[in-house]
């Protein structure tokens, strides 16, 4: 892997796979390093896909200061990239609790910003929370499956704060339009790819300013994709079609049966939606 060095002096690493026009990944978790994107179902064969580690997670060094894991204190982590690979503008995407870091990075750079996919993005940057309710109709929908009572069980047990270790594995099938080997597979590594002390920085308080976010995201020209799985529930369709339009030129599409790995259920509408929205 590559690495340069953020503003704090950290040692940062990112991989490059595929080839085309650049597209910069930033990936979620929160803080979940980055090899749970694989080449994003092929999309590296339309794209030179530049992967960032985030601090303290992968190959990335450990801040010295823990501080910096919050969200918003990591935009200068992707400014510096971009710096890094001497790009003007940039194609940017980001999944899940990265869309939050994304979204920041566009409101304080969006000069910097040639086009934006949101992949099953988290709004908390933009006061759009996935709520209880949204996770609870996403369960809901697999009720007949096998596992579905289950995970709805296990579900309201981590809903309600009560969750035990088994609880939070049986939820699982939650995140997938299909729970096959792929997707076991693809859930198992979470735990040890994920540095959990960052992950519960990453949302600390002083994270977001939704309002002062907005304000400044009317600055944004770029076009923006906010890609939502039809069977997910962080964002469910209804909160992801909010999210889009609180850009300027944003655009809202539901992956048919797909869940907050869209790129693992079906990889070849995934990677359709996603290289004509950057083709314009």
């Amino acid at each position: 892997m590559a690495t340069f060095t953020a503003p704090d002096g950290t040692t940062l690493a990112y991989r490059v796979t595929g080839s085309g026009d650049p597209l910069v990944c930033l990936p979620g978790g929160p803080m979940r390093a980055s090899a749970y994107l694989g080449d994003l179902g092929g999309l590296s064969a339309h794209r030179s896909l530049i992967v960032l580690d985030a601090r303290g997670t992968g190959e990335s060094e450990r801040p010295a200061d823990p501080a910096t894991y919050r969200c918003d204190r990591q935009v200068g982590d992707v400014e510096a990239l971009r710096r890094h690979l001497g790009l003007d503008r940039m194609d940017l995407l980001a999944h899940s609790a990265a869309g939050n870091l994304a979204i920041q990075y566009a409101a304080r750079f969006p000069e910097r910003i040639a086009r934006l996919a949101l992949i099953t993005p988290n709004g908390r940057a933009v006061g759009l929370p996935s709520s209880d309710d949204d996770y609870r109709a996403s369960a809901l929908l697999r009720k007949d499956q096998p596992w579905g009572p289950a995970m709805i069980a296990a579900l309201d047990a981590v809903l309600a704060g009560e969750a035990e270790e088994e609880d939070w594995e049986a939820i699982h099938p939650l995140f997938y339009g299909r729970w096959n080997d792929t997707a076991r597979a693809h859930a198992a590594t979470d735990a040890r790819q994920r540095n959990e002390e960052a992950a519960e920085l990453f949302h600390s308080e002083g994270a977001y300013d939704p309002v002062g976010t907005r304000a400044d995201l009317v600055a944004l020209e770029a076009p923006v994709l906010v890609l939502a799985g039809e069977l997910d529930g962080g964002p469910s369709p209804r909160r992801a079609a909010e999210i889009a339009e609180v850009f300027s030129n944003g655009t809202c599409v539901v992956q048919h049966g797909a869940g907050h790995y869209p790129w693992l259920d079906d990889a070849t509408r995934f990677v359709r939606i996603v290289e004509r929205f950057l083709a314009g």
